[in-house]
């Protein structure tokens, strides 16, 4: 007697092995076969990216705003010409305010050419086992303020902009000056962040981007942020169908 479904199981081996084949023509919703271990994204922090003048900075940082709360942002490139505003603190001086905006692209399907062979299924069952992160170079002058890291569609053109935000999945601790890991460090995650990262990562065919995040605060008698910190992090997990 021939057995159709039999001879097409066996004719489909590997495929049928790697997807958990569980009867003719099903697949178990429980298979975890897939590695979703990336590589890592490194992120640079570079103090020359804000091309801050020390001495323009130094008078910048002893203006008074006491008569106009907005002249600091209205002078601050004076200090420093890329990716930096000036505000006004308490006690009517102007503060610089440095922007961290850093991101990499994920394209799963690029990263782990395996999921070709569910390429016909709209998303996957994804699991996070961990999000970690090292400082594998640090001379920094300064400590890093709380970084922040998030997730965002491809069009995201900065995660904090409030017509389009990112989402937040957790959180780094501030990085002193100098200082570098010896170990991979654990995400701090906030209440929802294995779940944002699970559903951005669910549908699997669409890139997105990590974001790492924060505002660098000068203030005055303080030191000019110079030199780089470069950062990895890693996202472990897998999935199935």
């Amino acid at each position: 007697m021939t057995y159709p479904c039999l001879r097409a199981v066996v004719g489909a081996l590997g495929l049928a092995a790697a997807l958990g084949v569980t009867g003719c023509g099903l697949i178990s919703s429980d298979v975890t076969d897939f590695d979703l271990t990336l590589p890592p994204k490194k992120f640079t922090i570079d103090a020359g990216h804000w091309n801050v003048d020390q001495a323009k900075a130094n008078m910048y940082l002893d203006t008074s705003c006491a008569s106009n709360a907005q002249l600091c942002s209205s002078v601050a490139q004076a200090a420093c010409s890329t990716g930096c505003t000036g505000t006004c603190n308490a006690v009517q001086k102007c503060d610089l305010v440095l922007d961290v905006s850093l991101s990499k692209s994920i394209d799963l399907v690029a990263e782990k050419p395996e999921l070709k062979t569910i390429n016909d299924q709209p998303v996957i069952k994804v699991t996070i086992d961990s999000v970690t992160y090292d400082v594998s170079h640090n001379d920094l002058n300064v400590a890093t303020p709380e970084l922040k890291v998030y997730v965002a569609s491809i069009s995201v053109a900065k995660p904090t902009d409030p017509s389009n935000p990112g989402r937040l999945i957790g959180t780094i601790p501030s990085i002193p000056a100098g200082h570098t890991t010896t170990s991979r460090q654990a995400l701090v995650f906030t209440a929802s962040g294995k779940a944002e990262l699970v559903n951005i990562m669910s549908s699997f065919k669409t890139p997105f981007n990590v974001w790492v995040a924060a505002s660098l605060l000068v203030t005055s008698g303080q030191p000019v942020p110079s030199g780089m910190l470069e950062s990895s992090v890693y996202i472990q997990g897998h999935a199935g169908l």
